[in-house]
């Protein structure tokens, strides 16, 4: 080949990876097999809001794309969450360590490497693993993503919808599991009969299944993910007295046999986030980064209802400012609505050894900018470390495709000791906010004191009743039976309990959940007006 024809390809690169303002290095361009270190493929900071895409097989470097892009984006100030599904991102809170095979392949991609470790705050769902645990409020996580992890179907997701309008409509604080049960339990009752049919369009049947599934994941442990403190996500915002970002970490090795309810659980993050931040338009810089790892799940047997909310968030948290990085094994693990809306993509190898494959090498090929490189024949040959990329420019419109040998992360690619998460997670201000879990008086508690109640009341009344009536008989129309009160008239037991002075006292004392109007957006999750 020679020099001109291959000089062209990547001055057409050059210049269209020539960025004035910050940016982020993504590594060398390459050409027939050879990097060029004098050509940078860099990623404009100002873009990553747009929303990215790593994707490639297991095994191909998606991981430490991941830590790459982490770095520097705490290195300019920009917080960073990261899902440490396999505990290799703890890494990121160590030096890296040196080795002549490392500087070499630095050397060969323009890297100056240097040993770094970076600002980490460890969490973990629950307490399952290393880390801060985080919980959520059941009312805060909403009917949407809980249908998600339960695998209801969307009728049930519908039904869900109505239990959660009742709590709120009568300010029953869904704290915890237990919570949701036994408003369940209730509408299912005697009691809660009238409620039931109130409500229309839930019947007993579909109740009764929700509230056997509901009892089936408590006991696979998954009550510990739901309760008080609940996280407050301004906390992943964080940047550090040296003007890093912080990295925070969530560590799910410890639960990564239950990737619905962990994919989900990131979802609630985001809508959460969504809610809470203020519009900024297109900032300089991301106020946050979010990498979803292993996305597929998220749509895997998702509803309509689900994915429709996907979509909206990912549209529409540009504007917060934050940036959504989807990362998973092939881009049709995605919809298209969401694909669509990714400006930013790292694509490593794909494999081709079945059918399906070759035809999702196809797809992901056709949605490449045309290209001097034979797209079909280089992603099935990049090495490890390697990636085909194409970003947003400064001005918004799509890079040159180019072959990238990516650079390498200067913290350690490896977990970090346990003495150095250990110290992190003692150190950390989120510790005293987070680790010791609230039992409040809720929902459970309150509905279980009235009907236990109920049974005492009745037996004052009729004793009061006996005793009026002992004295000389009445005249026969005294006698005769009174007219039932009218529906409007008849109290529930809910209403009830809603009325006491207990009940009132409760909702100016629960804090985060209790005693605040609750709106619902995204996913169904709870929006509380202050």
């Amino acid at each position: 080949m020679s020099e001109q024809s291959t000089s062209a390809p990547l001055d057409t690169i050059r210049e269209g990876y020539a960025v004035q303002g910050p940016s982020l290095d993504l590594g060398a361009a390459v050409w027939d097999g050879t990097p060029d270190a004098s050509v940078q493929v860099r990623l404009p900071l100002g873009v990553l809001s747009r929303h990215g895409l790593v994707a490639g097989a297991t095994g191909t470097g998606k991981t430490k794309t991941l830590q790459v892009l982490a770095e520097q984006l705490s290195a300019q100030g920009v917080p960073v969450f990261l899902a440490d599904i396999k505990g290799d991102l703890s890494g990121m809170a160590s030096a890296g360590e040196s080795s002549d095979k490392l500087t070499e392949r630095a050397a060969t991609v323009g890297q100056t490497w240097q040993g770094t470790a970076y600002p980490v705050q460890f969490l973990s769902l629950g307490g399952l693993g290393e880390g801060v645990p985080i919980r959520a409020t059941v009312t805060s996580f909403g009917p949407t993503l809980l249908s998600k992890v339960l695998g209801l179907n969307d009728t049930q997701e519908s039904s869900l919808g109505l239990v959660f309008h009742f709590a709120d409509k009568h300010g029953l604080p869904l704290l915890d599991l237990k919570d949701l049960r036994a408003v369940v339990q209730y509408l299912t009752s005697d009691e809660g009969k009238a409620d039931l049919k109130a409500l229309g369009g839930l019947s007993t049947s579909t109740a009764g299944v929700i509230l056997r599934e509901l009892v089936a994941f408590a006991d696979k442990g998954a009550d510990v993910f739901f309760g008080e403190p609940e996280f407050d996500t301004a906390d992943l915002l964080t940047v550090g007295d040296d003007g890093r970002g912080v990295v925070s970490c969530l560590e799910l090795p410890a639960v990564q046999d239950r990737p619905e309810v962990f994919s989900t659980f990131l979802m609630w993050l985001l809508a959460d986030l969504f809610h809470d931040l203020p519009e900024v338009g297109d900032p300089d810089k991301p106020k946050l980064v979010f990498f979803l790892d292993e996305a597929h799940l998220l749509f895997d047997d998702a509803s309509k209802a689900f994915l429709d909310s996907i979509e909206q968030t990912v549209r529409l948290i540009r504007s917060k400012g934050v940036g959504v990085f989807f990362v998973t094994q092939s881009p049709k693990d995605l919809p298209d609505s969401v694909l669509g809306q990714l400006g930013n993509r790292v694509q490593h190898a794909l494999r081709a050894f079945t059918p399906d494959d070759a035809k999702a090498l196809k797809a992901t090929v056709s949605t490449f900018p045309r290209s001097d490189y034979d797209l079909g024949e280089l992603l099935t040959q990049l090495g490890t470390g390697e990636a085909v990329v194409t970003v947003l420019s400064e001005r918004g419109a799509p890079t040159p495709v180019a072959w990238t040998r990516m650079r390498a992360p200067q913290s350690l690619m490896a977990p970090s000791p346990a003495e150095t998460i250990d110290a992190s997670i003692k150190a950390s201000p989120l510790s005293a906010k987070y680790s010791e879990p609230l039992d409040r008086e809720s929902a459970y508690e309150k509905l279980q004191a009235r009907l236990e109640q109920a049974p005492a009341e009745d037996a004052t009344t009729g004793a009061a009743q006996e005793a009026g009536g002992s004295g000389a008989a009445a005249p026969a129309s005294t006698t005769s039976k009174q007219p039932r009160r009218t529906t409007a008239e008849e109290k529930s037991t809910v209403e009830k309990v809603l009325e006491s002075k207990a009940f009132h006292s409760a909702l100016r004392s629960a804090g985060t959940v209790i005693g605040r109007e609750i709106t619902r957006s995204l996913f169904g999750t709870a929006r509380r007006r202050r």
